[in-house]
């Protein structure tokens, strides 16, 4: 369009072309079509369920470093993939980003997203916190960082050995001790589905049963909130994303820090196959107008001074490869490292539909 409008511009100025006024306005009309064309270029419209103030920082870093302004809508995963449908071709949407790992598979198959190719994201991410390759060899979505599914306890009713495992969530030694939040949240249908492809369904199912028998209390609130029911005395175990503790841990309030001193920390499974990570991701949208400006900020995202960001602001895992962070919450939860969950992604997202099923047969609310 642009070099068009500059070729139209070269005849209109020769002396044979039309009266100037005719010559002036079409000028004026083809500089116009051209400013805006230029405008559209410097635009870049987000889908986000990653509604942390703290995102505010690379938002702002991002359109200094590249001029692109951003326009953002924020709802949670399901609202964005509900939206997305809706809207259909029409959707202004240019990158999407997503708290979940069964979302972003959910909306991979559901073809919401456009298979991209970068070689920096592909150098980046490691393979099993990616989508795997598309027909056309792209990528349909890329995590960018990860959470890890922990549990804590009360340090003076229990000990590390007694939550080292999710499955000894069953031990009906903790009748009436264990807070979780509803089970029908994207991170425990996560966590459930990856439990299922670990024993089976039929053990899951028995194991979730058992999980709603030493429920101290019905499901409710978030993970904070168990975290805190735990500080309290209310319950003696519960599960959280590491995340939350992490929060509590470096707050400015006395209040919250005591909080987390009240509890212990477990990344259960490290003697088998690993703590349940989840994944936080982006993807280009499948109707995006701005494609090359979505890979920039993807591209930016899975960057050093990004992924530090995600570590340090809002107290998650970097996703890509090599990078180191400072957060002294997560270093001190961690201590020389930890064993993570390598399940490919796909394998917990068709575990879902069933995985809802068991708990609604088991009264897990």
């Amino acid at each position: 369009m642009i070099r068009i409008c500059f070729t139209i511009l070269h005849i209109i100025n020769q002396p044979s072309f039309m009266m100037n006024f005719s010559r002036t306005f079409l000028s004026l009309a083809c500089l116009m079509t051209t400013a805006s064309v230029i405008a559209q270029d410097k635009v870049l419209n987000i889908y986000s369920a990653r509604h942390y103030p703290s995102d505010e920082v690379m938002y702002n870093d991002f359109t200094k470093a590249t001029g692109i302004k951003i326009n953002r809508v924020d709802a949670d995963d399901a609202g964005i993939l509900a939206r997305l449908r809706s809207e259909g071709s029409a959707s202004p949407a240019d990158v999407i980003l997503l708290v979940d790992a069964a979302r972003l598979w959910r909306a991979e198959v559901d073809g919401l997203f456009q298979p991209i190719k970068s070689k920096v994201l592909e150098d980046a991410i490691p393979a099993n916190l990616r989508a795997k390759p598309a027909d056309n060899g792209g990528t349909a979505w890329f995590g960018l960082s990860t959470r890890a599914r922990v549990m804590v306890y009360d340090k003076v009713k229990f000990n590390k050995t007694d939550v080292d495992s999710y499955e000894k969530l069953a031990d009906p030694k903790f009748k009436g001790s264990l807070c979780i939040r509803s089970g029908s949240h994207p991170y425990n249908l996560s966590l459930f589905g990856a439990l299922s492809e670990h024993i089976g369904p039929q053990k899951t199912e028995a194991w979730l049963k058992s999980v709603v028998d030493n429920m101290a209390r019905s499901p409710k609130g978030g993970d904070t909130d168990q975290i805190r029911a735990v500080a309290a005395g209310e319950c003696g175990v519960a599960v959280t994303n590491s995340y939350y503790l992490a929060r509590l841990m470096r707050s400015s309030k006395p209040e919250d820090r005591a909080v987390a001193e009240k509890v212990g920390v477990v990344f259960p499974n490290q003697s088998s196959w690993g703590t349940h990570m989840n994944v936080a991701g982006g993807a280009v949208a499948r109707h995006a107008k701005n494609t090359d400006n979505a890979i920039k900020f993807l591209e930016y995202l899975a960057s050093p001074a990004a992924q530090n960001h995600f570590a340090n602001g809002n107290n998650e895992w970097p996703a890509a490869k090599g990078v180191n962070f400072d957060n002294p919450a997560l270093k001190s939860m961690i201590g020389s490292g930890f064993k993570s969950e390598l399940l490919p992604v796909s394998a917990v997202g068709m575990n879902q539909i069933k995985v809802q099923q068991m708990l609604d047969r088991v009264g897990f609310k």
